[in-house]
């Protein structure tokens, strides 16, 4: 197999692995989560990505963005994708809120995400959202809807609604949203590592002082440190980097429809580790999500 065709099918690829990547997050939420407070875990895993990817600059000789202009708007996306999507999440679920109802908060992403590009578009010379593309969205998030039920209808005492944590939540979804556009509206193609290490600095900066502000100390123990090394290692190294690159170069409404098989994967990952039951409803709302998404991200016929 020749470069350009070993290039081809990691293109091709590259969705399948950032599902697969970014699926992990709730599982290393369940193992982490117990022993830290969500701002400082998020500080230090900001900080040691840092520190991954700045060795890999060095190493590598990676050209840093130049333009000033480039610096603040990839500051601005690290905020909003960084901070605030993984800090509203994170702290949604250590306020009681379940990983279900999170999920699925977020996972309105790429409704909202259609509804603001139906919008901004509408009499551009640009190529709005199709009706096919509309009706792979609200089956995607039907399905997501399936996946997540049972979590949501068998509720427990740490598993509620309060007006902190619903607030967390929509922090979340409104910075992922937002974040997302931003970054296909502003900002130029870049190498991922640097633009990401721009990103993560100043991710860093804002969630710091929030982490000072915790009360609750952290409590290193071997699920920490893995969660910790997953987090570094697995979810910013390589599921922030296949995002920044998959952004890059798809339409906004395809990327952010991949959000929905998220969850659906999270549960065959959660069914393999802790043995949770995997229902009927749970197939189906999984064969929805991933028709749905066919349905957005299938080329349209010219």
């Amino acid at each position: 197999m020749s470069a350009s065709e070993d290039a081809t099918a990691w293109i091709k690829a590259m969705p399948v692995v950032f599902v697969l990547i970014w699926s992990t997050g709730f599982i290393v939420a369940r193992y982490g989560m117990p022993h830290a407070p969500p701002f400082g875990f998020l500080t230090i895993r900001y900080l040691l990505s840092i520190l991954c990817f700045g060795i890999w600059i060095v190493w590598a000789r990676v050209a840093w963005p130049r333009d000033r202009a480039q610096w603040w708007h990839l500051s601005v996306t690290g905020i909003l994708m960084h901070a605030g999507y993984l800090g509203g999440v994170w702290a949604a679920v250590k306020a009681g809120m379940g990983s279900g109802l999170s999920s699925l908060i977020v996972g309105f992403q790429p409704v909202l995400t259609a509804i603001w590009l139906s919008y901004s578009l509408r009499g551009a010379d640009q190529p709005g959202v199709s009706r096919r593309q509309w009706l792979g969205l609200w089956l995607g998030f039907f399905g997501l809807l399936m996946v997540v039920w049972r979590k949501l209808t068998l509720g427990s005492p740490m598993d509620h609604v309060t007006p902190v944590n619903m607030a967390f939540a929509l922090g979340a979804l409104f910075s992922i949203t937002v974040g997302t556009l931003y970054q296909k509206r502003f900002v130029k193609p870049c190498d991922v590592r640097s633009a990401n290490s721009v990103q993560l600095l100043a991710a860093f900066v804002v969630t710091l002082p929030l982490a000072l502000a915790e009360p609750e100390a952290i409590q290193w123990n071997p699920e920490l440190m893995g969660a910790m090394a997953w987090s570094v290692l697995g979810l910013t190294l390589g599921g922030s980097s296949l995002l920044y690159l998959l952004i890059q170069r798809g339409a906004a409404a395809s990327v952010t429809s991949l959000m929905y098989l998220v969850p659906p994967t999270t549960a065959l990952i959660a069914w393999v580790l802790f043995g949770e039951t995997i229902t009927a409803a749970t197939l189906a709302g999984t064969a929805l999500t991933a028709l749905g998404v066919s349905l957005v991200v299938r080329p349209s016929r010219k």
